[in-house]
C-alpha cells in the first residue's frame, strides 16, 4: 500500500514538473493556429530563458497575416534585445501597404533603436510636426516671427543612421533666417509668405535625415522688433559715451596743465622774496623803496578784497 502511495506521489510531481517546464497550453494555441512549433521548441525557450509567448503569439499574428517568418529569426531577435511584437506589427502593415519590408530590414531598425511600426506607420500616413516662433531679420531690419508646418514621412532606406526630427527643425529654421534675411523689405515676406515654403524645399534640406519633406506651409507671420533702429539707437548711446569719454580726457588734461601752471606761478613767487633780499644787500633798492612796494601790494589786496566782497553782494542781490 505504502509503495502504491510512493509511485502515485513520484507520478504526480512527474506531471507537474512537465507542466511547469512545458507550455502545454500555448503549445495548444500554436497547433490551433496551424502554426507550426514543436514541444521540444518551447521546452527549449525555457531553457533559453525566452518566454515562449513573446515568440509564439507574435509568430501566430504573422502566419494569420501571411509573412513568411521563423521561430529561430522570432527568438534569435528577442534575445539580441529586440521588441519581437513591434518588428510583426510593421511587417504587417508593410505588407498590407504594398511596401517591401524584409524582417532583416526590420530587426536592424528596430535593434538600432527606432520604433519600426512607427516608422512604417508614418510611412504610410505623413506626419505634420510644427516648429517654434523662428526670429529672422529682412534686410531693412524689421524682425519677423515665422512659424511653420512641415509634412513629412519616413524613408526607410535611411532610418538607420539617419538625422532625426530636430535635425529637420533645425535645418528648416535655417532655411528660414536665409530666405527672409535676403529680402530687401520685410513687406515682400507678408506679401508672399509661399516665397519661403518654395526656397526652403529647393534646399533639399532632407538629405541624410530619416525622412522625406513633402510640404513646408508657413502657418503664421508676425512682425517683430525693429532690429535696424535698436541698432543704430544703440550706436548712437555708444557715440555719445565715447565723445563723453574723449571730453572728460580733455577735461582732464586741461586741469593738469593748469595746476602745473600754478605751480610754477607758486615757484616763481616763491624767488619774489630771495631777489628782494638779494637786492636790498647788493643796494639795489633802499629800504624805502622796499616799504613803498609793500604799500603798494596791501593796497592792491584791500582793492581787491573789497571788488570780491562788491561782486557777491551783488550775487546775493540777484537771487
Amino acid at each position: 500500500m505504502i509503495a502504491k502511495i510512493i509511485i502515485l506521489c513520484v507520478i504526480l510531481l512527474l506531471v507537474v514538473l512537465f507542466f511547469c517546464i512545458v507550455p502545454v497550453g500555448i503549445w495548444i494555441s500554436a497547433i490551433a493556429s496551424n502554426v507550426k512549433v514543436s514541444i521540444f521548441n518551447l521546452v527549449g525557450m525555457k531553457l533559453r530563458r525566452v518566454p515562449p509567448a513573446k515568440i509564439v503569439f507574435p509568430l501566430t499574428k504573422a502566419v494569420k497575416a501571411g509573412i513568411d517568418v521563423k521561430v529561430n529569426q522570432l527568438e534569435a531577435h528577442y534575445m539580441a534585445g529586440g521588441n519581437v511584437d513591434s518588428v510583426v506589427n510593421a511587417l504587417i502593415a508593410a505588407a498590407r501597404a504594398g511596401m517591401n519590408l524584409s524582417f532583416e530590414k526590420a530587426s536592424a531598425i528596430d535593434l538600432a533603436g527606432r520604433d519600426v511600426f512607427e516608422a512604417v506607420t508614418m510611412s504610410v500616413t505623413p506626419k505634420v510636426i510644427e516648429t517654434d516662433m523662428i526670429s529672422a531679420v529682412a534686410k531693412d531690419g524689421i524682425e519677423l516671427l515665422v512659424k511653420a508646418r512641415v509634412t513629412v514621412r519616413t524613408n526607410l532606406e535611411r532610418l538607420i543612421g539617419g538625422a532625426g526630427e530636430a535635425t529637420v527643425l533645425a535645418r528648416i529654421g535655417e532655411g528660414i533666417v536665409t530666405t527672409v534675411g535676403s529680402s530687401k523689405t520685410h513687406s515682400e515676406v507678408l506679401e508672399n509668405p509661399d516665397d519661403i515654403s518654395r526656397v526652403v524645399l529647393e534646399k533639399g534640406l532632407d538629405s541624410g535625415t530619416a525622412f522625406e519633406i513633402i510640404s513646408i506651409d508657413v502657418a503664421d507671420i508676425d512682425v517683430g522688433r525693429n532690429i535696424g533702429a535698436n541698432l543704430q539707437s544703440m550706436q548712437a548711446e555708444a557715440d555719445n559715451k565715447i565723445a563723453q569719454a574723449r571730453a572728460e580726457e580733455r577735461r582732464a588734461m586741461a586741469v593738469a596743465l593748469e595746476q602745473e601752471m600754478r605751480a610754477a606761478v607758486v615757484q616763481a613767487e616763491a624767488e619774489v622774496p630771495k631777489a628782494m633780499a638779494e637786492a636790498l644787500r647788493s643796494g639795489n633798492i633802499g629800504v624805502l623803496d622796499y616799504y613803498k612796494l609793500q604799500n603798494v601790494m596791501a593796497d592792491t589786496e584791500m582793492k581787491q578784497s573789497i571788488g570780491n566782497g562788491a561782486n557777491a553782494y551783488a550775487e546775493s542781490k540777484g537771487q
